[in-house]
């Protein structure tokens, strides 16, 4: 037996609900022009005969693809996730869809990925934790469509950004440990090079110890990449060759973590033989134990934050301020304080 594979389409609702096909329109795209009456009849009309508004159609009248691409190097770690959270919920609350990239390390994969978005037609585009470089602006500018930054900066052009102030919020993190008696502090810091969060960060760990009469000792950096594995890497690296310390400041919560993980193997008691403090503030640091003291970054409000700026420049609003949002730092059990002992 056949079966009706007609698709209704907006001519079947207004024959069904007796207006015209216009009102049918305005009604669903939230114009005005119709009664309150009218507006239910036509929606619950819509919903009967199961009408769904072609996304490509509607496209076709207003240019646009109520989609979005979002870029990141690292869709799986916790801080791009808390971030995306954000981003999705006001998506969805302003009628956007989200495609998501994961460009890889160093973003390798980015160029790839902005022609896909460039063939997708996607509204706007957001950059999460990359470096922007010059390609990346030739392919953008050729694609002209909105963009903003989120935790990361471009060095040459105004794109829009909303982060946190690195540099202070390393400062702070430094100075609460040296606060809590530390003077022997070693750091795990970002990617060697990476001047969006890597480089700030470490000149605010640099600043709070010269600050506080404490001399800066290279041989008490090590670098990891951001990531778990770079975490241990590096601390492996600090318990080795570094001189003796008796309290670090990690630049990631997943680099605290690891760096916890290697001292535990090595019987190094926390905060009992050595005092740790993260940056980020990810679920995941509430969970362990001990809970992680670290410096909390706003992560969904900051993808939120990203997306409305994005939507207002899609929505032809010419320019949106840039935002430094507030961290602050949260304290739990891995930092203890020297002068009480």
């Amino acid at each position: 037996m056949d079966q009706d594979t007609h698709v209704p389409t907006i001519k079947d609702v207004a024959k069904k609900a007796n207006v015209s096909a216009a009102t049918v329109s305005r009604v669903l795209h939230n114009l005005s022009g119709f009664s309150d009456r009218t507006k239910r009849k036509v929606l619950q009309v819509a919903e009967e005969l199961g009408y769904r508004p072609n996304a490509i159609a509607r496209g076709l009248v207003n240019k646009r693809t109520q989609t979005i691409g979002v870029l990141f190097p690292n869709v799986s770690g916790g801080f791009s996730t808390d971030i995306l959270h954000g981003m999705e919920e006001a998506a969805h609350e302003n009628g956007f869809s989200i495609i998501v990239c994961n460009t890889a390390r160093d973003g390798e994969r980015t160029m790839k990925y902005l022609q896909v978005l460039r063939e997708k037609q996607v509204d706007g585009i957001i950059f999460a934790s990359q470096v922007i470089k010059d390609d990346y602006v030739t392919e953008l500018a050729a694609m002209r469509v909105p963009v903003v930054l989120v935790n990361t900066l471009a060095s040459k052009d105004s794109i829009p950004y909303v982060k946190v102030d690195d540099q202070q919020a390393a400062y702070q993190a430094t100075t609460y440990l040296i606060q809590n008696g530390h003077r022997e502090i070693a750091m795990i810091a970002g990617t060697l090079g990476d001047r969006l969060t890597g480089l700030p960060r470490l000149k605010g760990y640099r600043q709070a110890l010269e600050d506080h009469g404490i001399p800066f000792s290279e041989s008490r950096v090590a670098y990891g990449d951001f990531q778990l594995e770079g975490g241990r890497s590096a601390m492996e690296k600090l318990l080795s060759e570094a001189p003796p310390f008796t309290a670090l400041f990690a630049a990631s919560d997943e680099m605290a973590i690891g760096a916890m993980g290697v001292a535990f193997e090595g019987g190094i008691k926390i905060p009992r033989d050595l005092s740790i403090i993260g940056y980020d503030d990810l679920i995941v640091s509430r969970m362990i134990y001990p809970p992680l003291t670290t410096i909390h970054q706003p992560l969904a409000l900051m993808g939120r934050s990203a997306l409305e700026m994005l939507i207002a420049l899609i929505g032809g609003k010419q320019e949106v301020s840039n935002r430094i949002v507030q961290h602050r730092l949260v304290e739990r059990g891995t930092v203890r304080p020297l002068a009480r002992d």
